[in-house]
């Protein structure tokens, strides 16, 4: 290699050295120790002669980091806050780590046969202290929330389900104490059990299929990590809210048949007849043939239709009550509409006369009403996903 082009070669090399070293150096002097743990082992991982300056700064960095470890457990330890054995075993975690990070160089030697000294701490009993410790204190946390929930408290309940979870996620993945059981009851305090019910006010008999069709909702349209909707109770069972859906009206008309007859007329093509020119003689064209144009004509056609109709009206309001104390929390006006209508008609005349409308209901012939109880259930079916929008969203239910 030509000296000129060595020596930019050699340039770049050092100042890769140069940076990475002043880097090291900058980060063990800001404490960001593990970051300055982690450049030097890069620089040393792999190499048969290990650089003096790295295994030095492996060594600085690891000894400030140590320190700086065993100093916040010190204090953490001396506050004697239960909650503080959490950060403690976060550290113990974090010492592990670096550990187990710098485990495969040692012995660490460098190529002038200075040998770096590390203080290994038994952090296997020390971690597993803290995490017993920290288990420990979640669960008493977790005890005295469901107390709490037990006396009525939903969201403290709810809470010592988080709690449990942490504790799980974080600790003991497998059984713990009565965790399970805790956390089931937990979940059993801080769920909120909702009733719905049926009440009818109208005067107008409405039926179990009435019943069954407006309040035959599936448990995943309503149900959520906190609400549980039931629509039938059994004697001793115990609900946080009830729903009243109260049907206060139902206005049923009577059937009603109306008749008209009226007239259809349009002017259409009927053939076609030579155009004549001021003396009577058959116009010509500029090519001599003879000109001539389309015929129309105005037909007419009489139709009589027959309108039957019929409608159902229904209005409710849905209210939801605090169980506990009786205080209403919520309430909604329910109301829908069922119309019937049916057209029936027959002509007499020309049949081309007939608009799209008439011709839709010629042919047709009267059909049977529709029975009270048939429209009150496509009411109840038309009703139905208002109520279980306002269910989803009413205010009060925790």
């Amino acid at each position: 290699m030509r000296a000129s082009s060595l020596f930019p070669a050699i340039l770049i090399l050092l100042s890769g050295v140069f940076f990475s070293c002043h880097s090291a150096i900058k980060l063990t002097e800001s404490g960001d120790y593990d970051g300055a743990i982690d450049l030097c082992i890069r620089n040393l991982r792999g190499k048969s002669s290990k650089k003096l300056k790295y295994v030095q700064g492996l060594e600085l960095a690891f000894s400030k980091a140590q320190e700086r470890d065993t100093d916040a457990i010190a204090s953490l330890k001396s506050g004697g806050r239960g909650e503080n054995w959490i950060r403690i075993n976060e550290i113990h975690q974090n010492i592990r780590r670096r550990q187990e990070k710098i485990r495969p160089l040692l012995p660490l030697r460098a190529e002038t046969g200075y040998q770096a000294q590390f203080d290994i701490l038994d952090i296997g009993s020390m971690e597993n202290e803290s995490r017993v410790k920290a288990a420990d204190y979640l669960y008493s946390r977790a005890e005295s929330l469901v107390e709490k929930g037990e006396k009525g408290n939903k969201m403290a309940a709810r809470e010592a389900c988080d709690v449990l979870n942490d504790l799980s996620r974080r600790y003991y993945r497998g059984e713990y104490r009565e965790k399970d059981a805790l956390l089931k009851r937990a979940r059993e305090l801080g769920t909120s059990y909702v009733l719905v019910e049926l009440k009818n006010q109208s005067g107008h008999p409405l039926g179990e299929l009435f019943r069954d069709r407006l309040l035959s909702v599936p448990p995943r349209d309503l149900d959520t990590e906190w609400r549980e909707f039931y629509f039938d109770s059994r004697e001793g069972e115990y609900f946080d809210y009830k729903v009243s859906i109260t049907v206060k009206n139902v206005d049923v008309s009577p059937e009603r048949v109306n008749e008209r007859n009226y007239d259809d007329e349009k002017r259409v093509e009927d053939g076609w007849e030579y155009v004549l020119d001021q003396r009577g003689n058959v116009l010509k064209d500029s090519l001599g043939n003879d000109v001539k144009r389309t015929k129309y004509t105005v037909v007419r056609a009489q139709v009589k239709e027959v309108h039957q109709s019929k409608a159902t009206r229904l209005t409710a309001r849905a209210t939801v009550m605090d169980e506990r104390t009786g205080s209403l929390l919520d309430s909604h006006d329910l109301g829908t509409e069922i119309l019937f209508e049916h057209y029936a008609a027959t002509f007499r005349g020309d049949e081309r006369a007939l608009t799209k409308e008439s011709r839709s209901r010629i042919g047709n012939a009267p059909v049977p009403f529709p029975r009270d109880a048939d429209m009150l259930l496509q009411a109840a079916d038309r009703m139905k996903p208002d109520l279980v929008n306002w269910l989803r969203c009413c205010k009060g239910i925790l």
